[in-house]
């Protein structure tokens, strides 16, 4: 019953009929004698397998936590799952990490082939699924020195804080409310996030009515269909027939529509020399240069929207509640900011974020424990290597899961406890910082596929949360007495719950 469950949640009947035809076939898979197939018996592995299936029955709602849990029985350090047709290699240690993202990065920088991705990403063309190779390398190359560079995002600066502005005159008017209504944070940083990666990206063209909206709208389809355990990427055979599938077709004429207008325009608009380029302009001035194609430059807007918002809207989400359900930490957090911000300012800027130190704890220790991809992108082996005293072969898909290695005890002191001081100087982890290089804290990976959009990250971050709690002290709503930290998994983790805070404003500002 588990089984089909899992199963059945993104298939058809028929579908699932299908299954039972190509039962033989996965059979004849599963008993295959080559070379690598006797490389991979080798590898600890979890013994209750089932026909087809394998051991998709073992994998729960939350994969990330399954993983874990089966990695501690069979692993530990790699454990090699069959998730139906495909051999995945679940990585769940930072030496095991480290030899996959470092020592034989080379060997593991491509993605396995996606169904959805495919067709999301104009045949996988975007830089978070192209297989590793010259074009994944350009397009790599584009998006970080046009867009995610720490030039590029320091001249951002002024945009990012009139969004600030306008989340703050929100606040300030439920915080004037006397019903003392709480505020959906959850959804104001979901609209922050999405209004900043806009703002870079298309900042040239007025923001017309709904469009943001509708971005954030097409964003939280593209998440969900990305997202979790879908039929054709374990079943590959099960592509055509898939219901996920074509939704997903669905859902791409619907991006190209809306991305098609968007270049239209700016290419009409080139001719204007005199207005600040954003990355439309970028795509299309470098369109021969880079050898894109429109579908290219398309599947680059949509990695961009995607990446940008969820990676950020998802740690500030958690850092809030974290915040919530520790006191002394947010009174902690308020002294700093309010100390180092001067009294009665119209809002903190991004010159005085410099000297926030537990304000840079606390973001990464709402990512050491809340990364928003738990088990990142998967990675694909090209050649056979050896990882901690096993032969990985090559056509192996690997998952990393940085949200039990952040967690792992071995690794840190009160691992499951909220606690920014850990990162503070002096500290034992104070060295501990996003860039990939302590294979115990990876939120956005390491090696060749590390997310290129950390400095957009954590200052977008850190702006808004500074504003947020020098200018307002926080409160749960009547009747509520703590917060729900229920995660609900997809392409990225999230709280299931959306945050509810009262925003009062304290008496000496």
């Amino acid at each position: 019953g588990r089984a089909m469950d899992l199963v059945s949640a993104s298939a058809t009947p028929q579908a699932l009929g299908l299954l039972l035809l190509f039962f033989l076939v996965a059979l004849h898979l599963a008993a295959s004698s080559s070379g690598a197939e006797k490389l991979r018996s080798k590898l600890p592995s979890p013994p209750f397998k089932l026909p087809v299936i394998g051991h998709l029955h073992l994998v729960g709602s939350l994969p990330h936590v399954s993983l874990r849990d089966l990695a501690r029985k069979h692993g530990p350090d790699v454990m090699l799952l069959r998730l139906g047709a495909v051999p995945t290699l679940v990585v769940s240690s930072p030496r095991a990490a480290k030899a996959v993202l470092r020592t034989h990065d080379h060997l593991f920088a491509s993605r396995p082939h996606s169904a959805v991705g495919d067709i999301l990403s104009n045949g996988s063309t975007n830089v978070a699924l192209a297989p590793y190779g010259d074009y994944w390398r350009r397009t790599k190359k584009l998006v970080t020195t046009h867009l995610l560079a720490a030039r590029k995002v320091r001249s951002n600066r002024a945009a990012r804080e009139q969004e600030v502005r306008l989340v703050l005159a929100r606040l300030r008017a439920a915080a004037a409310d006397t019903a003392r209504t709480a505020v959906d944070v959850s959804e104001l940083f979901i609209y922050f996030a999405n209004d900043v990666v806009c703002q870079a990206v298309l900042g040239r063209l007025p923001r017309e009515a709904g469009r943001n909206q509708m971005f954030r709208e097409l964003l939280e389809i593209h998440c969900k269909l990305l997202g979790g355990f879908n039929l054709p990427d374990y079943f590959p055979i099960l592509a055509r027939l898939d219901m996920v599938t074509a939704k997903a077709v669905k859902l791409k004429r619907r991006w190209d529509d809306v991305l098609d207008d968007l270049i239209d325009k700016h290419a009409s608009k080139m001719a204007n020399d005199d207005e600040e380029e954003d990355f439309i302009d970028v795509l299309l001035s470098v369109q021969q240069e880079y050898s894109l194609t429109r579908d290219n430059i398309k599947a680059i807007l949509v990695d961009m929207f995607e990446a940008g918002t969820d990676t950020t809207y998802i740690a500030l989400d958690y850092a809030m509640a974290e915040l919530m359900r520790k006191p002394q930490a947010m009174a902690k957090l308020q002294a700093e900011v309010r100390g180092c911000a001067t009294k009665g300012k119209e809002m903190v800027t991004e010159d005085d974020l410099g000297s926030m130190s537990y304000l840079k704890a606390a973001m990464r220790e709402a990512m050491r424990l809340h990364p928003s991809g738990p088990l990142m992108i998967p990675h694909l082996s090209v050649a056979d290597c050896g990882v901690e005293g096993h032969t990985i072969p090559s056509g192996t898909r690997v998952i990393i899961n940085v949200w039990a290695i952040g967690r792992d005890a071995a690794s840190w002191k009160d691992a499951e406890e909220f606690v920014p001081e850990r990162f503070m100087e002096e500290a034992m982890d104070a060295t501990c910082d996003l860039q990939g290089n302590d294979f115990r804290f990876l939120p956005f990976g390491s090696g060749r596929r590390m997310c290129p959009g950390i400095s957009f990250a954590a200052v977008t971050f850190e702006i808004i949360l500074a504003n947020l709690v020098y200018h307002f002290n926080w409160e749960l709503p009547e009747g509520s007495s703590s917060v729900d930290m229920t995660e609900e998994f997809g392409f990225d983790v999230h709280r299931k719950e959306r945050l509810l805070l009262v925003p009062r404003v304290p008496h000496h500002l």
